[in-house]
Order: structure tokens, then C-alpha cells, then sequence
């Protein structure tokens, strides 16, 4: 075989290899091409998906959370009297009774025993909550005092309660106030009187405002259940929202009067 049958029979394989060596750099071009693309593509999902989320978690975090809460008449009419004097606190009903009128709260517990809600003089006073009661807690019972009057204003009617009778048919006290409008469920009616310091191991519901602890929340449950002129089946369990109503009473000298209710 002489030299030019060589080269030609060289070129064919020639060709054969190198068209082996492209294509097998295209194909191994093609599948670097395809993976750089597919991990640019997986690059780019990733970060518009984590953009996405912060910026979900942005609006989220912007939209303010608001508790709706269904205003009622009674609600309203305790914020147009807040524009009158700011004291007022809220609103008191007994049904069918004379009991219905605004609750004041001031700097001190005298002021209201002799001023209405319009902070005029008068002998009647007003309904006013304790000054100590704390509403940013809030304190775990409303006491609240009133006078009572022979001529039926106040608290007058609430000595009423004397009789079982009259429990049976006004077992629940309205308290409203601009954030709520609730009822409160009658546990335990007794009389009293304001003790000497020196007295010990008496009952002095007056200093109850906020349980430093559950002991102290059931012990003063426990001695309003026991000092109540009648059995009531309804009680309160630690956490229960109480509601005191406390007037004069002249079954002894310093009497007093008094109604204990938990919300519902």
C-alpha cells in the first residue's frame, strides 16, 4: 500500500474520531448548559420564593390586629356620658328595680358620696366604684357603693335582697362600660358592719379588691358563700371577674350591706 492509499484510507476514521470528539463535547456542553441552567433557575425560585414570604411577612406584620367588638346602645350611652364627666366609669342595672344609673369613679371615696354624675352637691350622691379598683389589671372585683334612702334612690332597693324571694326574681346584676356590656350572676348576699382594727379573724369584704393569689381569691369566695343569709348554688372559681354592691345598713351601728356577683 503506497503512501497516498494510506491517507486515503486515514481520512475517513479521521473524520469519524473527530466527529466523536464534537459530539461528544456538545453533548457534554449541553449537559453542563442544562445543569448551570437548572441550578440558576432552582437559584432564582428559591429567592423569589424567600422574597415572597418576606414580603408576605412584611404585610402581614403591617396589617394591625384589631378586636372587633359589637358595640351595643348601652355601650354608646356610656361614651357620650365619659364626654360629660369623664369619672364615669359605666353603667349599673338591676332590672325592674330602681337600681339604674351611672358608676363614677374619682381620686378618692368621698367626693361621690356627696356629688352626682354632674358633680353638682347633692344629699343622694352617686354609685361609685372604689378608688382602688386598677383597670389596667384588672382588679378581680368591682365594689362599688351607693347610699341608701328611704325615699328609694341608690342602693335602697338593694336591701331587698334580705328575702330570698326577691333573689329568686333579680338573680342578675347589668354592668356596662365602654369596652363591655355584661351580666353578672348573683353568689352570695349577707349583712356586716366595718370592724375595729383590733377585731381579728373577722370578714372584712371591703378590703377585697385584687387576689395577690388564688388562696386569697378562694378565701374571700369561701367567707361570702358562709356569711350569706341563704344558700345560692351559684359560685366563682379563681379567675372569675366579681362584682361587690355595698351599702349602709342599721341592723347594728356601722352596718353594712352587701351583694356579690360573678361575671358570666
Amino acid at each position: 500500500m503506497n503512501i497516498n492509499s494510506k491517507i486515503i484510507y486515514l481520512i475517513p476514521i479521521l473524520l469519524i474520531v473527530l466527529s466523536l470528539v464534537y459530539i461528544i463535547n456538545f453533548m457534554f456542553l449541553k449537559k453542563q448548559a442544562i445543569d448551570e441552567n437548572t441550578l440558576f433557575r432552582n437559584y432564582i425560585n428559591e429567592d423569589i420564593e424567600k422574597e415572597s414570604k418576606e414580603e408576605t411577612n412584611t404585610i402581614i406584620s403591617q396589617i394591625p390586629i384589631v378586636e372587633t367588638i359589637k358595640e351595643t346602645e348601652r355601650m354608646v350611652k356610656v361614651k357620650e356620658l365619659k364626654k360629660e364627666n369623664s369619672d364615669i366609669v359605666g353603667w349599673l342595672e338591676i332590672e325592674n328595680t330602681s337600681i339604674n344609673y351611672p358608676v363614677l369613679q374619682g381620686t378618692d371615696n368621698e367626693y361621690y358620696m356627696t356629688h352626682n354624675y354632674k358633680k353638682e352637691k347633692s344629699k343622694n350622691g352617686s354609685i361609685f366604684l372604689t378608688k382602688e379598683y386598677d383597670w389596667t389589671i384588672p382588679s378581680s372585683n368591682l365594689l362599688i357603693y351607693g347610699h341608701n334612702f328611704n325615699n328609694g334612690a341608690m342602693f335602697q332597693e338593694l336591701l331587698k335582697y334580705n328575702n330570698k324571694s326577691f333573689y329568686n326574681q333579680h338573680p342578675i346584676i347589668r354592668f356596662t362600660t365602654i369596652t363591655e356590656d355584661a351580666e353578672y350572676e348573683i353568689i352570695s348576699v349577707f349583712k356586716s358592719r366595718v370592724y375595729y382594727k383590733s377585731e381579728k379573724d373577722v370578714f372584712r369584704y371591703y378590703y377585697f379588691i385584687n387576689a395577690n393569689s388564688e388562696e386569697e381569691y378562694n378565701e374571700f369566695i369561701t367567707n361570702s358563700k358562709k356569711a350569706s343569709l341563704y344558700d345560692i348554688e351559684a359560685s366563682a372559681k379563681y379567675g372569675d371577674q366579681l362584682l361587690t354592691l355595698s351599702t349602709c345598713s342599721f341592723h347594728v351601728k356601722d352596718g353594712r350591706f352587701a351583694v356579690v356577683a360573678r361575671k358570666l
